[in-house]
């Protein structure tokens, strides 16, 4: 299943590692540039009914995309890629064969860790805030009706059931995140907001001490603490727009309740 948002430069590397699975869902947040179109020519140039394309909106709502995506899938397996992801060579055939592994026996496992390599500048970035990601991976590879997602903006896989277990795979998919400055900011602007509105709903606080230390100490952490200087200026730009993230999630969460309580002090 596959997440897509104004992804035209990604989504044909997307989809051609995609080719050895049995259906690909795509759930479309409306894109406004050429990724439905490319969609499309890739759908024509092969079997038709693999490729099914639903448009969704997001609503700042990831699990609810994902969990409708499941819903979708005919597989007993549904393999979760965002746009801008690929599956490498390696770990399609690791799938493969888990998958055929799993098929006629009792039912123990119910989900699988897939590690992430993200590639920034051209280069792989492999500390600081990925750092964890790359070395225990993210649930992507889930049985249906094991479980579902939840959160909003950073979405995890519940298993409902205690007695199936969750692995770990041992192959990358492949993430190109915003390869532009440009990208990165209008990434950060849309993320930051989404995960402000999430706090505010939770009942978090914010006020002008979280907002100036709060994104300094997150540099420090993913800088210093967890080697992103060893990324040279690939590092260096990562750990710093992280830290603005953060930044602006908490002035956006401060000015989020501001704007509240002004309203209920005006009724």
């Amino acid at each position: 299943m596959v997440l897509t948002k104004n992804e035209e430069k990604n989504i044909k590397r997307c989809l051609k590692s995609l080719d050895f699975v049995d259906e690909i869902i795509i759930i479309d947040d409306y894109s406004s540039d050429n990724t439905l179109n490319q969609i499309s020519n890739i759908k024509n140039q092969n079997d038709k009914s693999k490729i099914k394309i639903y448009q969704r909106k997001l609503n700042g709502d990831f699990s609810a995309q994902r969990n409708f995506g499941v819903e979708k899938s005919r597989g007993e397996w549904v393999l979760f890629v965002d746009g801008d992801e690929e599956v490498t060579s390696e770990l399609q055939k690791e799938i493969k064969k888990v998958i055929s592994c799993e098929l006629g026996v009792k039912r123990e496992i119910g989900a699988y860790y897939i590690k992430r390599r993200d590639w920034f500048w051209g280069r792989e970035v492999r500390f600081g805030d990925i750092r964890l990601i790359r070395q225990t991976g993210l649930i992507r590879l889930i049985r249906k009706n094991a479980g579902e997602w939840e959160g909003k903006v950073h979405e995890t896989f519940q298993v409902k059931n205690q007695k199936l277990k969750v692995k770990s795979l041992k192959h990358f998919i492949n993430h190109y995140p915003h390869q532009s400055l440009k990208e990165f900011l209008k990434e950060i602007n849309l993320y930051s907001s989404l995960r402000a509105d999430e706090l505010f709903c939770q009942g978090k606080k914010s006020n002008i001490l979280t907002i100036i230390f709060y994104p300094f100490s997150k540099f420090i952490l993913n800088y210093f603490l967890k080697l992103g200087f060893l990324d040279g200026s690939a590092g260096f730009v990562y750990a710093f727009m992280m830290s603005f993230h953060s930044f602006l999630v908490r002035t956006k969460l401060y000015m989020r309740i501001n704007a509240n309580e002004n309203a209920n002090v005006s009724e």
